[in-house]
């Protein structure tokens, strides 16, 4: 028994009110002398200690009021064994992650699920749930056995990682609801690479007991795979020394050293062997060059021909997709000549992809038709044709991309072509001494840089002398100055995008052009706005492709295809017009049409971090065990494995029922009696 809120007790004071009210209404008479008692009435003895009952009972009504009241606030209850508050729940999670492929191991652990789920009493209630991927609940609690077995028999091998951390906040969120104790019992390999970084992800709550069955026993198997691949994801000139190569990376794991045998497979064709030492535990990188294949999507493989413990591992693919140079629409004003020189200069130094430019005075643009080309920039272009500027409008609502900068001729501009917006001032700082970028967003992927430094990526170099201020409005700032001028901004229209780039391109507004970060900033751009970025040649299982890039009306009148590896469209018809992103949940190649009209072909790849079949240590598995109600890890007490039952309901009722009997034996012992005549 206990108090929820104890400094309710306090109240407990209050009892002293009916003591001093009843010690105030106490009739204390004085003697007094009288010559006669002959003219009084003879009285009855037996109403006066009525009176004096009903005086004590009224006394022990009021003060026990107070105290119900006093002990509703402080919110009394008592422990009850868990057992008592609702029934057990078994709780079966069966592993069908990557690394469940080895051997025999996903079938000897749905076959102990299946008999453990057997031995269970018929009344106990059941849950099932498959750990690969993600954490995908099959069942709700329920007592139907054949229902029970029916779901684990349909739970197949996957391609998705594992993760405990995921199964530790899974089974906490079930134990929010589930107040009664949980049997959980995982069939798993126990696979060391599943464990999170910290261990306190997958502590198991107090009600949850944890049997861990291992699918793996003995020594881990010996087991090689492809770790990693180099290829390019657009080919343009397969003589090309720089780009026309495939690189491999095989690694071993309890290895010892051996010689292996790799294969590079195009369209289904090996059309190169290469052999190579591997270390024992250790890795080795093989190369193949030139790579010679056909215009469009090419599926390509490199796959180690020996086999091993898990074979699916030993190919990794990925795809190529052949094509002549594309061509970039670069409009300035005739009188500007260097912003085509210094971009141009860029493009043709950035290392992924081919593209020829094509600079155009903007006064000659009326006849262009923007789709011919991957982007199109407008460099500092204070008008176009009117008939241009609706292509260009189009043609970005459709999936198009366009790069706008503003030089000096900005100065004052009502209106910035297809932008929309006007400038609200220029700055020149050359007058006061030049400006520094200050903040660079690197998730976008215009900006993106894996490790950027202290220098921001080598843009706190750049000086800026010149620049528009632009009302951001809607669009997303991706980039600004040390004063808070933003300098790169990304607006959506449609499935498209416009990029804004406040300063220009001519080394004169700023000296960005003559800085590395230049080239890496227009390589990134160009694959941004040529939605390259999302044609991959290779992708994560349970990573996500963005189908569209906006949920506008735009988007929800384009489709999108999507065939899974087994030739399958696993989008319905109300999916294929509205959906967003997609899982890629399988290995394996997968084609895709955006809704920008855009196609592609992707090759998913497992997790390499299941190719490591090593076991979690056994003493790190003991106490994961021991972290739920049956361990030691929390030292609970007894009090702990029982359940807070409150009273509170009880004691209102009760203090409602004292209420009425204060009321009427108040009424009773206050009235006045009438005397008889």
């Amino acid at each position: 028994m206990g108090f929820l809120a104890p400094w309710f007790l306090v109240g407990l004071a209050a009892i002293g009110v009916p003591v001093f009210v009843h010690l105030l209404r106490r009739n204390v008479t004085t003697p007094r002398p009288f010559s006669s008692l002959m003219f009084f009435e003879r009285g009855i003895q037996s109403s006066t200690r009525h009176r004096r009952l009903r005086y004590l009972l009224l006394f022990v009504l009021r003060a026990a009021l107070v105290l119900l009241a006093v002990l509703a606030f402080a919110n009394l209850f008592v422990r009850r064994p868990v057992t008592a508050a609702r029934g057990r729940l078994l709780l079966i999670v069966l592993d069908n992650s990557f690394s469940m492929r080895a051997g025999t191991r996903f079938t000897d652990a749905k076959q102990q699920a299946l008999e453990t789920l057997a031995s269970r009493p018929p009344a106990e209630r059941s849950q099932i749930i498959a750990l690969g991927g993600q954490l995908e609940i099959l069942t709700q609690p329920i007592t139907d056995g054949a229902q029970l077995r029916s779901a684990v028999e349909s739970i197949q091998s996957g391609d998705g990682r594992a993760s405990f951390a995921d199964l530790g906040r899974g089974v906490r969120s079930i134990a929010e609801s589930e107040h009664g104790p949980i049997d959980l019992h995982l069939f798993s390999d126990m696979q060391r690479t599943s464990m999170p970084a910290n261990f306190a992800d997958m502590v198991l709550p107090n009600n949850v007991s944890l049997t861990l069955h291992s699918a793996a026993t003995g020594v881990p198997p010996a087991n090689w795979d492809i770790e990693s691949i180099e290829a390019p994801v657009e080919l343009h000139n397969p003589k090309d020394p720089k780009l026309s190569r495939v690189r491999a990376v095989i690694a071993g794991f309890n290895t010892p050293n051996a010689a292996k045998s790799l294969s590079l497979v195009v369209n289904g064709k090996a059309v190169a062997t290469r052999k190579i030492d591997v270390p024992a535990n250790g890795r080795a990188t093989v190369e193949f060059a030139p790579l010679d294949v056909a215009y469009g999507f090419n599926r390509c493989e490199v796959r180690i021909d020996d086999s091993d413990a898990l074979p699916a591992d030993n190919i990794s693919i990925f795809t190529v997709r052949r094509a002549d140079p594309e061509r970039v629409l670069f409009v300035h004003p005739s009188s500007d000549t260097r912003s085509a020189n210094y971009f141009g200069a860029a493009l043709a130094s950035a290392p992924q992809g081919s593209f020829v430019l094509q600079s155009t005075p903007a006064e000659q643009t009326a006849g262009l038709d923007p789709s011919r080309f991957a982007f199109v920039v407008l460099s500092d272009a204070e008008t176009i044709p009117s008939i241009f500027e609706h292509a260009l409008e189009q043609y970005v609502a459709k999936g198009g991309g366009v790069l706008i900068t503003l030089g000096t001729g900005s100065t004052n501009r009502a209106r910035i072509p297809v932008w929309g917006e006007g400038v609200r001032e220029t700055r020149d700082f050359a007058r006061t001494g030049a400006v520094s970028v200050s903040k660079v967003d690197f998730t976008h992927s215009a900006l993106a840089q894996a490790q950027p430094g202290t220098d921001i990526g080598g843009w706190a170099d750049v000086r800026v002398f010149y620049a528009a201020s632009v009302d951001p409005g809607g669009a997303r700032v991706a980039a600004s100055l040390s004063d808070g001028t933003p300098l790169l901004l990304d607006k959506q229209i449609g499935e498209g995008h416009l990029l804004l780039f406040t300063s220009g391109f001519e080394n004169l507004t700023n000296d960005l052009p003559l800085h590395p970060v230049f080239v890496h900033f227009v390589d990134r751009v160009v694959r941004y706005l040529s939605g390259n970025l999302r044609l991959a040649g290779s992708a994560l299982v349970d990573s996500y492709v963005p189908l569209r890039s906006a949920p506008g009306p735009a988007s929800v009148l384009a489709n999108t295809d999507v065939i899974d590896p087994e030739g399958h469209r696993p989008l319905s018809l109300g999916e294929a017009r509205t959906a967003q992103t997609f899982r890629l949940a399988r290995a394996g190649f997968y084609q895709i049409r955006f809704a920008n009209g855009q196609d592609a072909v992707i090759g998913v790849n497992a997790d390499r971090r299941e190719s490591n079949l090593e076991p979690i240590p056994e003493d790190v598995l003991k106490l994961w065990s021991k972290t739920g109600s049956d361990g030691t890890q929390k030292n609970l007490s007894q009090d702990q494995n029982r359940t807070p039952v409150s009273l509170w309901w009880y004691v209102i009722m009760l203090a409602l029922l004292t209420a009425v009997a204060e009321a009427v034996v108040a009424s009773r012992h206050m009235g006045t009696q009438r005397e008889a005549v």
